[in-house]
């Protein structure tokens, strides 16, 4: 549409309007017109609205005529001019009302938009919020998982150690198994060799019986002697046997603490990183303690 439209063509077109008895507005004048842009209309109309009121209240001249053509037009005028302001006062209603209806849905879209940004505030401080909870808890299951971590790290290096100390067990059983091995097969061959001693002695006591009497205090000195040694060798034995049977008992309950450690190593294993408690830390058992 052209830009520019001269105000007569304007008023022109908003005085038809009313004339039809509808309100000259921006569309319907536009319309009448059959040209011109809203903003140029608008103005136009503004100042038509405006210079309205003076002519209906100013004065009506008319030429020289007779008296009762002047009289039936001046009627005429009036009932036009009543009717105009009826249809003006009536336009101006309806401006009103739908400025009223537009400032109360102005003021409805304000306060929706108010509740909407309150909402959105809130729900980004609930957002932040969340957040935070949410790499709070992060950080105490990384403390959590690094706590257990050390756990297992402890029991693995436990377990190590009682392996250890187990090994080091057996073999100080085996030595002693064979040390006991070696006293067993060295009295046999001393009682061997005492028993083979006296029976030579008994040989040559019968065949020299003279000399035996003579000889029969350094012999029984030699026996009393030898049952001496024999003596000590058995209490030496049974020490020994003491001595391994409490190796072999320690060394069973080495093994069965390393069986519970090996079971608790695998429980822990098992049981997720949330629900793990902290265990405290069983001291390393030296190896002093192990035997005994």
């Amino acid at each position: 549409m052209a830009v520019g439209v001269p105000e007569n063509d304007v008023f022109a077109a908003a005085d038809a309007v009313l004339a039809r008895g509808e309100r000259p507005t921006v569309e319907r004048v536009r319309l009448e017109l059959g040209r011109g842009s809203p903003a140029r209309v608008g103005g136009l109309l503004d100042q038509w609205w405006a210079r309205l009121a003076e002519r209906l209240n100013g004065e009506t001249r008319l030429p020289a005529l007779p008296g009762e053509v002047s009289q039936a037009f001046v009627a005429v005028w009036q009932q036009a001019i009543h009717l105009a302001q009826g249809v003006a006062e009536q336009a101006l209603d309806e401006q009103r009302q739908v400025m009223a209806a537009e400032r109360e849905r102005v003021a409805a879209v304000e306060d929706q938009a108010r509740q909407d940004a309150a909402q959105f505030r809130q729900q980004a401080a609930d957002a932040v919020a969340g957040h935070q909870g949410v790499e709070a808890r992060l950080v105490d299951l990384e403390l959590l998982l690094a706590q257990r971590q050390t756990q297992i790290e402890d029991l693995q290096q436990q377990r190590e150690g009682l392996l250890h100390e187990r090994r080091e067990a057996q073999q100080h059983n085996q030595t002693l198994q064979q040390d006991l091995q070696a006293l067993r097969v060295k009295a046999e061959q001393e009682r061997v060799a005492q028993e083979s001693y006296v029976r030579s002695v008994e040989d040559r006591a019968h065949r020299e019986v003279d000399r035996a009497r003579e000889e029969g205090k350094a012999i029984s000195a030699q026996l009393k002697e030898a049952v001496r040694h024999i003596e000590q060798l058995q209490r030496r034995l049974e020490s020994i046997q003491a001595e391994l049977s409490q190796t072999q008992q320690r060394a069973a309950a080495q093994h069965a603490r390393a069986e519970t450690l090996e079971q608790q190593l695998t429980q822990v294993r098992q049981i997720p990183a949330t629900k793990r408690k902290p265990q405290s830390r069983k001291p390393k058992a030296s190896k002093s303690d192990s035997l005994g």
